[in-house]
């Protein structure tokens, strides 16, 4: 007999997380339960630029010259961002968080102009500043990054299968089940089975021209190639990263990346379109 899905969510990082456990023991559930949202708290605390004292914060505050240990989750995730940003050739930046806020809160004046540089220590859990300047937005690659901590969890409580998401940003799913995504909404859509994999959107539709062309700094909806887009990655992290940055990229283009991802998702002209790169 197939265990019964139990569904539970929690509140954090300004979004929704959902678990989906396919598991029959509600008292192996209930502390399932307790230690995945404490650990989405405990990576909060780390990750949030706006949280004092977290991680990101004393990033952001850093000066010439100045390193600082940082947690390993904030180590990882930061890890994760640097691989994402050479994977997509800088299209996925962590660093523009002056330019984001900027946008987010409608300021008057043009954006404020990129500086300062920083290293991830590709040896220990450190980060150093080189030059002052640059703000870290670990935003959406942060949630991915939640899910794959949060899927290691549930495998080491013997958690056989299970859908996890933040919000409608991001899912990822592990075992034998297939769990049915829809992408998109009527009459633009197509149904997706998810299987060991994370699946990420990004898209202009709801939010509007929120993500930051890196290149150009310039946050213009006329940037993007696609008003949606889907990617799917083993890693929640990478499937983050991948649907910000394939925002970007011309499906002619797809070619010149060399760790493109195994399946991307394009809505063009009221169709949505699958590209599998395999």
């Amino acid at each position: 007999m197939t265990p019964p899905i139990h569904t539970f969510e929690h509140e954090a990082m300004k979004t929704t997380f959902t678990l989906r456990l396919e598991n029959s023991d509600t008292q192996l559930n209930a502390q399932i339960v307790g230690a995945a949202f404490q650990l989405i708290d405990d990576i909060e605390q780390k990750l949030s630029r706006y949280i004092p004292g977290s991680d990101v914060w004393q990033i952001n505050h850093m000066k010439a010259g100045e390193s600082l240990y940082v947690s390993d989750y904030c180590y990882g995730c930061m890890r994760a961002s640097l691989e994402a940003y050479q994977q997509t050739k800088g299209l996925f930046d962590i660093t523009l968080g002056a330019i984001i806020e900027h946008k987010k809160n409608e300021a008057e004046g043009d954006a404020p102009a990129i500086t300062g540089q920083i290293m991830v220590d590709p040896e220990r859990p450190a980060i150093h500043c080189i030059e002052a300047g640059r703000e870290i937005d670990l935003g959406g690659i942060g949630k991915g990054y939640t899910l794959d901590k949060i899927a290691e969890l549930l495998k080491s409580f013997g958690i056989q299968s299970a859908l996890i998401s933040a919000g409608a940003s991001t899912q990822l799913a592990f075992g034998n089940k297939n769990w049915t995504i829809k992408l998109g909404s009527d009459p633009v859509s197509q149904n997706f089975e998810l299987n060991d994999q994370a699946l990420s959107a990004s898209g202009t539709l709801v939010q509007g021209s929120h993500i930051i062309f890196p290149v150009t700094e310039t946050p213009s909806e006329g940037a993007y190639i696609s008003p949606n887009v889907w990617v799917v990655h083993k890693s929640g992290a990478l499937a983050d990263a991948w649907s910000t940055a394939a925002m970007f990229i011309e499906t002619s283009d797809f070619e010149l990346f060399e760790e493109l991802p195994p399946t991307i998702f394009i809505q063009h002209s009221g169709q949505i379109s699958r590209f599998d790169n395999r």
